[in-house]
């Protein structure tokens, strides 16, 4: 099926035969099978290797790096703080609240501590997230691009993170569906689930930001065209999708007795932004430290994420999809912070891998047959090798 036109990104449910239903209904199966097969022989990998090195895998996933702060929030609130070697105080409010708010409401009413009610949040929004992906794909090119794209995302080479009691799997499961949203014409739905992504990571701004630009852009060329409960409708959810991270950023300010506290709390954990400019001089320091090679990291680096964003507005992808992707990546590669964490701060921009996706299911089957397979081995592999050893945060 053709990609449908992009200009804006939104357009009119149609009512498919009970032929079609069918079709996709096995098809989101089978997205979502696959999709769990992966992460099945992931933490099978893991559980392997940490028990070879006399390891608790149990204790990686939900107990360890940032694991351990959203569950400290989630049973201490924000008056947590912990003393760096070097004097800084690491504040806990670096952490959003959805997911130990979440944890904090399992451990409450279920039978698990709120660790525990981590991981079972991230295995359900794992798989509600690539059923999301799933339905992304197919509304933007076909259902085997669909299949596909939710099985790219669970092999990424980090994506052992989803299995993990953090909060990206629960992030990209509410950034999937409120851009599905947004592309059904469903407004106030998106700006919903824009609100609560926001309150998850601070990158959900990249959502808020795809749905004010799609906002605007259907304003600018539609207003003749929208009923007035429609009009209202497109304004509605683009002034309720930022309430979210700004919402938490104006709390952290208020106990910070600083309008933008929030960025004192990120520099005291030490990230920034300087647009990839220590990440580049970080690249060429193992090379040589010269600012000339520094500079040309710095080239490759905007050349390398701008390229995917080219070839998805070449494929008429919607406006909100690389409008989202490239705040997610210039937000990744422009972070000053820790380098390691770079791979896991991409995995929610799935967009990216639409790219591919596409790729793949214009071209033989035969392709998807050994690249599939082979990356769910790396990522089993290289996943399990990770938590084991340096591992996130």
């Amino acid at each position: 099926m053709a990609i449908q036109a992009q200009s804006i990104g939104t357009s009119q449910p149609r009512r498919p035969s009970v032929e079609v239903k069918s079709n996709r209904l096995d098809s989101a199966l089978a997205a979502v099978s696959l999709y769990a097969a992966i992460k099945i022989i992931g933490l099978i990998g893991l559980i392997t290797w940490s028990a070879f090195h006399q390891k608790s895998a149990h204790e990686l996933l939900g107990r360890r790096w940032d694991s351990l702060w959203y569950t400290r929030v989630a049973e201490s609130g924000y008056s947590f703080t912990v003393q760096a070697p070097d004097g800084r105080n690491l504040s806990s409010m670096a952490f959003f609240p959805l997911l130990p708010w979440l944890e904090d409401a399992g451990s409450r009413i279920g039978p698990w501590n709120a660790s525990d009610t981590g991981l079972a949040i991230s295995a359900v929004s794992s798989l509600a997230a690539a059923l999301g992906l799933f339905h992304l794909g197919r509304h933007v090119h076909s259902a085997r691009a669909g299949v596909i794209l939710a099985c790219l995302w669970g092999a990424l080479p980090v994506g052992i993170v989803q299995s993990m009691a953090y909060s990206e799997s629960l992030f990209v499961a509410l950034a999937v569906w409120a851009l599905l949203s947004l592309l059904r014409d469903q407004w106030m739905t998106a700006g919903v689930l824009s609100l609560l992504a926001g309150l998850t990571r601070p990158v959900g701004i990249a959502i808020s930001a795809a749905i004010v630009v799609t906002a605007a852009v259907v304003l600018a060329t539609r207003r003749s065209e929208l009923s007035r409960r429609k009009h209202i409708s497109v304004i509605a959810g683009a002034l309720v999708s930022p309430l979210g991270a700004a919402g938490y950023i104006v709390w952290v300010g208020q106990q910070r007795g600083k309008f933008l506290g929030y960025l004192d709390v990120q520099a005291e954990w030490g990230n920034g932004f300087d647009g990839g400019i220590a990440f580049a001089k970080f690249l060429a320091a193992s090379l040589g430290n010269s600012g000339i090679l520094s500079a040309g990291i710095l080239l490759a680096l905007v050349l390398l994420c701008v390229w995917p964003h080219r070839i998805a507005w070449k494929q008429r992808q919607p406006i909100a999809l690389v409008v989202y992707s490239a705040i997610i990546t210039i937000m990744a590669v422009g972070a000053s912070g820790y380098f390691g964490s770079k791979p896991r701060l991409l995995i929610p921009a799935f967009p990216l891998l639409l790219v591919a996706a596409i790729g793949m299911a214009r071209a033989r089957p035969a392709w998807t047959v050994v690249v599939l397979p082979a990356m769910t081995v790396v990522s089993s592999v290289y996943g399990a090798f990770w938590l084991n050893g340096s591992g996130p945060p």
